[in-house]
């Protein structure tokens, strides 16, 4: 039976799942300290935590959009949920760096289940002229999640130690399994196609490639290490050239065609890479440099947090009005200026209050990026290529996350020795004062990988196009909900 129900239950239920997964990850960034000195590892291993976790997040992104438009959002976002929680509570258990990565390389696969879902659903029970809307609250849970994750996360670690980061997501999946089952609608499916081989072959090649950056300076950069790095960039580009001939590609390169789609994904792969490649030297600046527990460290970034959530709604709506590239341009300047302030703030003495300001500009530049660049990524996009299109550009951010990971790694690898310090540093916990000068310059060396990706961005958004108006866009129905125990409680009161 078919009924109509009001999308923002919907949209409700989804964020949920969405926040649980950004809140692992904004979690696991203040704990890597923790990790590192709980289980005696280095740093080197312990970035493979977020690294494993980033690489089978995005290689099978290419093919769970499809799988949602064949089998059901619903289904796949539900599937994923379990996963991701089951694995939330492995990763809880470990006792070893090894296994905590391989529970981590789970918990990836459940959210590769889930994160395509969640944007395509949006793309389709919203009508065009709302859409910038629904992601300005899909991008204000972005900002709890980043405000409520490592605050939360810090307490935890403090008080119960860093597994009760992981056995936190448990009580919360359960939460959004039960929401999503309710309030989920089930749309329409597609008859698809999979090129699982094809999906094999990406595996291969990322792996390859982000193995031989992340610990290419372990093995001092040895033949083999380039052998790996330049093998896996042949073997995506041919994959990619093989996807042209393909009946019905994973990648379908035709969506590249439109302008804003294809500059979507150049920003939101560098912004992936920025994010990832500026949380982890931070933290470690602020837990390691200046003694302050993952509780306080977590709280210097909380306010870019409080004010990304509370304008991203208003940008949200503002961005169904205003032309894209004056939002993105502002707020991609904006973020990437309060990321060059903070590197020269981030000495062994630099000053607390003067960060908490630079954290407030971050979180003015964020609200303006958010919301506004998945809404214009796929915004004139066909309805039927919604699910595709979310995949690509899912997989696309989370390409450049893992790819952010591996490369802060091998800078900070890189620096750390430059500076002449031990790759054990940091491993027990404490620095010695003498210590701290050069840990912190080779810190603050390694984010200006971040600013250098944020320029990308801001070079990127300024080329967007304006989107179609309103009266001559199209602006389809929202897609009919199939649904069995059609509920009273849920039918659409605008």
């Amino acid at each position: 039976m078919t009924t109509e129900r009001n999308p923002w239950w919907a949209l409700g239920a989804l964020c949920v799942g969405y926040f649980m997964i950004l809140l692992d990850m904004t979690i696991v960034a203040v704990a890597n300290p923790a990790i590192m000195t709980g289980l005696h590892t280095d740093m080197s291993k312990v970035i493979w935590v977020t690294s494993a976790y980033l690489l089978t997040f995005a290689v099978p992104l290419l093919i769970t959009g499809r799988l949602g438009d064949r089998f059901g959002q619903k289904y796949l976002y539900l599937g994923g949920l379990a996963v991701f929680t089951l694995a939330s509570l492995w990763c809880g258990l470990a006792g070893d760096i090894g296994t905590l990565i391989a529970a981590r390389a789970v918990q990836g696969l459940g959210a590769a289940l889930m994160a395509p879902q969640t944007m395509a659903v949006i793309g389709r029970i919203f009508p065009w002229d709302k859409r910038g809307a629904a992601m300005g609250v899909w991008g204000g849970i972005a900002g709890i999640a980043t405000l409520i994750g490592p605050i939360f996360g810090g307490a935890l670690i403090d008080n119960g130690g860093w597994q009760w980061i992981f056995y936190v997501n448990v009580p919360i999946g359960l939460i959004a399994l039960a929401l999503g089952a309710w309030l989920v609608p089930l749309l329409p499916t597609n008859e698809h196609r999979f090129d699982v081989p094809g999906v094999i072959v990406v595996a291969i090649g990322m792996s390859a490639l982000v193995f031989g950056i992340q610990e290419g300076n372990v093995y001092h950069w040895a033949a083999w290490v380039w052998a790996l790095i330049i093998g896996g960039l042949v073997v995506l580009g041919l994959y990619l050239a093989y996807q042209r001939n393909h009946a019905e590609p994973l990648v379908p390169l035709g969506l590249f065609r439109n302008r804003n789609f294809s500059l979507g994904n150049v920003a939101t792969g560098a912004l992936g890479a920025a994010m990832t490649a500026q949380m982890v030297p931070s933290y470690f600046y602020l837990q390691a440099v200046r003694d302050l527990s993952p509780t306080r460290a977590a709280l210097v970034f909380a306010p870019m947090a409080v004010v990304s959530a509370i304008l991203s709604p208003v940008v949200g709506k503002l961005s169904d009005k205003v032309a894209p590239r004056y939002l993105l341009t502002f707020g991609f300047g904006v973020f990437t200026l309060a990321v060059l302030w903070f590197v020269f703030l981030a000495t062994p003495d630099g000053s607390i209050p003067l960060m908490l300001v630079m954290s407030v500009v971050c979180g003015i530049g964020s609200s303006c990026i958010w919301a506004p660049l998945p809404a214009t990524a796929l915004r004139s996009l066909p309805l039927a290529q919604m699910g595709a299109a979310s995949g690509i550009y899912n997989t696309t951010r989370q390409v450049g996350s893992v790819l952010g990971s591996a490369g802060i790694g091998a800078l900070l690898t890189a620096r750390i020795s430059a500076h002449g310090l031990p790759a054990s540093v940091g491993e027990t916990g404490r620095l010695a004062d003498a210590v701290k000068a050069p840990y912190a310059s080779a810190l603050t060396d390694s984010l200006y990988l971040t600013v250098i990706l944020l320029v990308v961005c801001v070079v990127t958004a300024i080329f967007f196009t304006l989107p179609a108006p309103a009266a001559a866009a199209p602006a389809p129905a929202p897609a009919p909900v199939v649904d069995e125990q059609p509920r009273a409680d849920l039918a659409d009161q605008h």
